[in-house]
């Protein structure tokens, strides 16, 4: 039996960045994975790096300006995986948010993101219209273009995870998490890797399973508080139209959510959906009214689209959010991350339910110094600021 100082439950972007952020400061640490890094959410997102210009509108100013800070931060130490990239916003009679507001919120978002290099905005002239990717003309009145961020949401999580390894993480993968024993300092984790039972003892356990995080949770004695969360589906499609030069922002006729369509490899992709899931995690799957919903939307703003049918899809996906528990929409819930402990002096258990791609590092810092009391002093080996990523092969 091994200690450790951490041992980290689930192989998402989340959990290598905890992974990443616990060995940089010294620790012994251990990642245990069921199937394989990024298995899960982290390899079905909608691959961006962004500030979350919508969550303006519901007040989450603090999101914001994390994530566009993470944004500024992920496009310097990983310009091989994070690419700045154009955004455009098509503004028709029926469109919610009109151009002023959209203007506004914009310059909120430079704001926050301390004008830092891509905070910038404008306006597509008219005679650039033409040349919008096939973009629906009739009865355009505007767009708008803005800057975020594109990366391969499964490498990224690879890179983190290898820059964690080359600072002394360990990972133990295919490896499934079976039970947590609290001890007066610490915890007794059981699983099993390669058909054998292994133990290990840790001061703290950071649960980063993601959908599977309340699972895991419920497999911690004595029990220990397991937050009220909803999971809600996200798909996307790929169809084998070109892939577009930018990344459009519209929204949905139907409903007003946001939708991204967007160039992945030479295909454009398009999603994502909110649809509330009450199943196993295991058992997600794009539903056919996802995936029609998505086909009308592009629909909708390129001719394209129209005609399509669900047989032109050439690959789909479906990932798990985990949300705070309400009765709303999905659309309008808060996006910020939960950490969630045994005990508010000295932790030895601390769940993350939720939580964004864009955000991971933070998230990472967050949980760092919730459980600073419960591990040794440590000399900081490098601050993940300023830890180069590079692309696995």
């Amino acid at each position: 039996m091994t200690d450790f100082d951490v041992v980290v439950v689930g192989g998402g972007i989340h959990g290598a960045g905890v992974l990443q952020a616990a060995a940089a400061a010294g620790h012994r640490t251990l990642l245990i994975e069921r199937k394989e890094l990024a298995a899960g959410t982290s390899s079905r997102s909608s691959k961006l790096i962004h500030g979350g210009l919508r969550y303006l509108e519901s007040g989450q100013l603090r999101l914001v300006r994390e994530s566009l800070h993470e944004r500024k931060v992920m496009l310097r130490i990983a310009p091989d995986l994070v690419k700045l990239r154009p955004f455009l916003i098509p503004v028709y009679p029926h469109t919610r948010r009109r151009p002023w507001q959209l203007r506004l919120g914009l310059l909120a978002y430079a704001v926050l993101g301390g004008f830092a290099p891509g905070t910038g905005f404008g306006s597509v002239p008219r005679s650039g219209w033409p040349a919008l990717d096939g973009l629906d003309l009739h009865g355009l009145q505007a767009v708008i273009r803005y800057h975020d961020a594109q990366t391969d949401d499964a490498q990224l999580t690879r890179a983190v995870a290898a820059s964690a390894r080359s600072l002394g993480a360990q990972i133990a993968m295919p490896a499934s998490f079976v039970r947590a024993q609290l001890q007066p300092e610490g915890v007794l984790i059981e699983y099993e890797e390669g058909h054998a039972m292994k133990r290990c003892l840790a001061r703290v356990m950071v649960n980063a399973a993601g959908p599977w995080a309340t699972h895991v949770a419920r497999d911690v004695r004595p029990g220990i508080p397991v937050p009220a969360v909803d999971l809600v589906q996200g798909t996307h499609i790929v169809t084998a139209i070109p892939a577009p030069h930018s990344i459009f922002y519209v929204e949905a006729p139907s409903d007003g959510r946001a939708v991204f369509i967007m160039p992945w490899h030479d295909g454009t992709m398009v999603g994502t959906t909110e649809t509330l899931f009450r199943d196993e995690p295991d058992q997600v799957h794009p539903l056919p009214e996802e995936e029609q919903y998505l086909l009308d939307v592009a629909a909708a703003y390129f001719p394209a689209f129209r005609g399509l049918t669900r047989a032109d899809i050439t690959s789909r996906m479906s990932g798990l959010r985990v949300l705070p528990a309400g009765d709303g929409k999905a659309f309008g819930r808060s996006r910020e991350t939960m950490l969630i402990s045994d005990r508010d002096e000295r932790p030895r258990i601390l769940g993350i339910y939720g939580g964004k791609l864009t955000a991971w590092r933070a998230t990472a810092a967050q949980v760092m110094e919730r459980i600073e009391t419960s591990l040794p002093r440590h000399r900081h080996r490098v601050n993940t600021e300023e830890l180069p990523l590079r692309k696995v092969e």
